[in-house]
């Protein structure tokens, strides 16, 4: 491995692929895959060891790691299937934001209703608001003491069975200024949520349509100023489509197993095929993209521990990490020729897994226009001076 772990990494990646093994075996992840339902209960035991809260600081009841082990553990998970790791992922996703918009007080009551085992989901999309975050028309009217919420979200992960959501709904009509966020329990009246979507990959993930109808929440619960919003939205986003890539480097570490192992036992005119050289060519081919993958992870994940944004970085490592992925597991299916495409070998759900990672978070044409945007100001500050 490129990357050089600490002896405090490898033991909890070594406790998380042990979890792994015993928790997420073929036969379990292969069940929920062909039903599509989000195995509620099998996070039980990831609660209890606190996977949720990885990185989120002790003061709020999390572990305290930074971004850069975390992301080896959660890489590590997607191993096992990306769709149960997104679903822990989300949840202190939608903490950190509340962490990086609210006070600290909102953060405590935030923390307090995930710690101890519960979900969270971040409500930013919906049916005309995806990639282009300032078209969101949900709405919150102040009144008195209290916001009340209207509007529909979509596809929102951990949609249906999330405790509390970061939503982002429109205060005004000023375009992405005319936005603000709000921490918003589930228990409050006029929230409903939508069937699951029967989704191509990543099935063990919750995902669905969640509905406000008049709900009310108190000004208290709004994160930072009033037309804060779409600077949370994209704060949270910077964070998400890092974390989004570590499950991608996952599945493409197991892609790479899986062939290897194939390889290395599959026959055609009495010789294993992995002394073939197109077959070797496609297999360095996924080692290089991996390993580039990782280390462009870690330098992000780096400058997020020392308190970066990584608007431009974070951008680059989804978008890279993401195509990466999609040759990687494409090499992958070839390898297993025509069992590639058959559900009883692992790498045809890989492919499934693996399309929404060049969609979600920003699509990664978006991400080329925010890179672009940022090389402009960086360049534009050059030339002035600055």
């Amino acid at each position: 491995m490129t990357l050089q772990y600490t002896q405090e990494q490898r033991e909890y990646i070594r406790m998380v692929q042990e979890f792994a093994d015993e928790t997420l075996t073929p036969a379990v992840v292969s069940k929920y895959d062909r039903s599509g339902q989000c195995p509620v209960g099998l996070f039980k035991p990831a609660f209890e060891m606190g996977l949720h809260m990885l990185e989120i600081p002790e003061e709020y009841g999390g572990a305290g790691l930074p971004y850069a082990t975390t992301a080896m553990i959660f890489s590590k998970l997607a191993e096992y299937d990306a769709g149960y790791a997104i679903t822990l992922v989300s949840t202190f996703v939608a903490l950190r934001s509340v962490m990086l918009a609210g006070s600290p007080e909102q953060a405590r009551r935030f923390a307090d209703i995930v710690e101890p085992g519960a979900f969270a989901a971040f409500a930013l999309s919906e049916p005309d608001a995806g990639t282009d975050a300032g078209s969101v028309k949900a709405s919150a009217i102040r009144d008195g003491d209290d916001y009340i919420l209207n509007g529909e979200k979509t596809f929102i992960t951990n949609g249906s069975i999330a405790d509390v959501y970061v939503g982002i709904f429109r205060t005004a009509d000023a375009g992405n200024k005319g936005l603000s966020a709000f921490m918003i329990e589930r228990s409050r009246e006029g929230i409903s949520v939508g069937a699951h979507e029967d989704k191509m990959g990543l099935r063990l993930s919750d995902t669905c349509t969640v509905n406000f109808d008049h709900v009310r929440v108190p000004v208290a619960d709004r994160l930072g100023e009033e037309g804060a919003g779409f600077k949370v939205a994209m704060n949270s986003l910077n964070l998400s489509r890092a974390f989004v890539s570590t499950l991608a480097a996952g599945i493409m570490q197991r892609a790479l197993d899986e062939s290897v192992a194939y390889a290395r036992l599959r026959k055609q005119f009495k010789e294993p095929i992995i002394r073939f050289e197109a077959v070797q060519e496609m297999l360095a081919d996924m080692a290089i993209a991996l390993e580039t993958s990782q280390v462009l992870i870690h330098n992000t994940m780096t400058m997020m521990d020392e308190g970066n944004l990584v608007r431009k970085e974070g951008a680059i490592t989804k978008t890279y990490v993401t195509d990466a992925l999609q040759r990687v597991v494409s090499d992958a299916v070839q390898v297993f020729g025509g069992y590639g495409v058959s559900k009883e070998y692992p790498v045809e759900k890989l492919m499934r897994d693996s399309k929404v990672f060049q969609i979600f978070e920003g699509t990664n044409q978006i991400q080329r226009v925010t890179i672009a945007n940022e090389l402009n100001k960086e360049y534009a500050d050059r030339e002035a001076g600055r």
